[in-house]
């Protein structure tokens, strides 16, 4: 048997994390279910907060970023359910009704969080919003979404010219625009439009390539009209709607999915299931970049839950190729770049990943870690200016890592340790529970 140990205890699970396959090699097999949708979880939680009645939330991920969330629009009126199940339980203060808060607002580590509320609270007049995270979140750029809501006449302070949080925000009668956004970013596309509730007028934001879209369905869901133009990537918001609650499913999350996809994929003899996966189409790059590398990837029992397309996935051991990955589809995988890394260090020659700066500015220089990381294992990896460049074929060894407490980096090393020789230690491994607070449980399960 392998070993997959929690070698020392703390609040969090576990703080270390050792992973030891046997010398004859493992399998990954078997049927799991993964955790909510997180980016579906959030703005399921933000919109049940301003809409009108009751919104009742099945399958929400009940990670750390989640429950920043809710603790958030508690402290601004809404009537949130305790997060320890997955059915919660919303009661919303209705389209402007936002309360000014006693204390400040603290957003933790979820970038999500802090940029989708900028738009609600600047767009809620005479009230007085203070806005924080943790030292992560603290260092990371907020210009982008506070520059459109400047635009749109939001009053906003912060540190190094209002680009860094702590952010204060006087809510403010805000202004149509049309934004044309020079990323492809749903949080800035979203935070955006989510500030159009409030406008008495239409809201356009045009993005240079296709951003997930899950605002829109919800947003359409509850009651807000929207034109969708997808020949320029443009979405225009009515302003002033009413929202009413619902019933939302969130259905799996593919960015948690894919670091098993990647597993299967990678270790021989492997067979997993992967139940009830939202495989909406702004989402599914991961998907198309593992069959650009002839990976064993079946779609089985395709259908539509509350809106968003969902599927269960079979994955099956395959000798991966190497592959470009670039352009429009960087949009709809930026999150499952690190795992892709571990798939093209096991991939028959050279795999380049270009147009991704962004990972500098997640919660940790994604790009500069797994370079790093998977550096101290063997990998032949190069760190690019906007990617890197990984040469499959070595061998990957046991060796002392660090998750630098990124979720999607301690998970990414942890199912790349499956594949190495000898025993790999994790430090910070408990970044996990951030958005998957079961990783560990789930590995357990399924390694054989």
């Amino acid at each position: 048997m392998s070993s997959i140990a929690s070698i020392q205890k703390g609040a969090k699970n576990y703080q270390q994390l050792s992973i030891t396959p046997n010398t004859s090699g493992i399998a990954v097999k078997g049927k799991i279910t993964i955790p909510g949708d997180k980016s579906i979880s959030h703005r399921a939680l933000m919109l049940g907060a301003i809409a009108g009645g009751e919104t009742t939330i099945e399958g929400l991920l009940l990670g750390e970023d989640p429950r920043s969330t809710a603790a958030c629009f508690r402290a601004m009126g809404a009537d949130i359910s305790e997060l320890n199940s997955q059915k919660v339980t919303v009661r919303g203060v209705g389209l402007g009704e936002l309360k000014e808060p006693a204390d400040i607002l603290d957003a933790g580590n979820s970038g999500t969080t802090m940029r989708l509320m900028l738009g609600l609270l600047a767009s809620h007049p005479d009230r007085l919003f203070i806005v924080t995270g943790d030292n992560s979140l603290r260092s990371r750029p907020m210009s982008r979404v506070v520059q459109p809501l400047t635009q749109m006449g939001a009053n906003i302070w912060g540190r190094k010219g209002n680009s860094l949080a702590p952010l204060a925000v006087r809510g403010q009668q805000l202004k149509p625009t049309h934004y044309h956004s020079p990323i492809a970013s749903a949080q800035v596309k979203s935070c955006i439009l989510l500030a159009g509730l409030m406008v008495d007028g239409k809201t356009t934001v045009t993005e240079p390539a296709l951003s997930r879209d899950h605002s829109e369905r919800m947003l359409q869901a509850f009651g807000a009209t929207l034109d969708i133009d997808p020949d320029t990537n443009s979405v225009t918001l009515t302003g002033q709607p009413t929202l009413t609650g619902q019933k939302v499913i969130v259905p799996g999350d593919i960015s948690s999915a894919a670091f098993w996809l990647v597993a299967g994929a990678i270790v021989p003899g492997s067979d997993l299931l992967i139940t009830n996966v939202g495989v909406n189409p702004t989402r599914t790059g991961i998907l198309e970049a593992l069959e650009m590398m002839e990976a064993d990837i079946q779609r089985e029992n395709a259908r539509i839950v509350a809106g968003e397309p969902v599927a269960d996935l079979r994955v099956k051991y395959s000798r991966l190729k190497a592959c470009e990955i670039s352009g429009d589809i960087i949009p709809r995988l930026i999150d499952e770049i690190p795992i892709l890394a571990v798939a093209a260090a096991f991939a028959e020659g050279t795999t380049v990943i270009k147009n991704a700066a962004e990972l500098r500015v997640k919660e940790s220089d994604r790009l500069t870690v797994m370079a790093t990381e998977l550096g101290k294992m063997g990998a032949n990896i190069t760190e690019l200016t906007d990617g890197l460049e990984i040469t499959g074929g070595n061998e990957l060894k046991g060796a002392e890592v660090d998750s630098y407490t990124d979720h999607r980096i301690a998970m990414s090393l942890a199912i790349a340790a499956l594949n190495a020789k000898g025993k790999t230690v994790i430090h910070r491994a408990e970044a996990a529970a951030i958005s998957y607070p079961n990783f560990l449980d789930t590995l357990t399960s399924v390694v054989i």
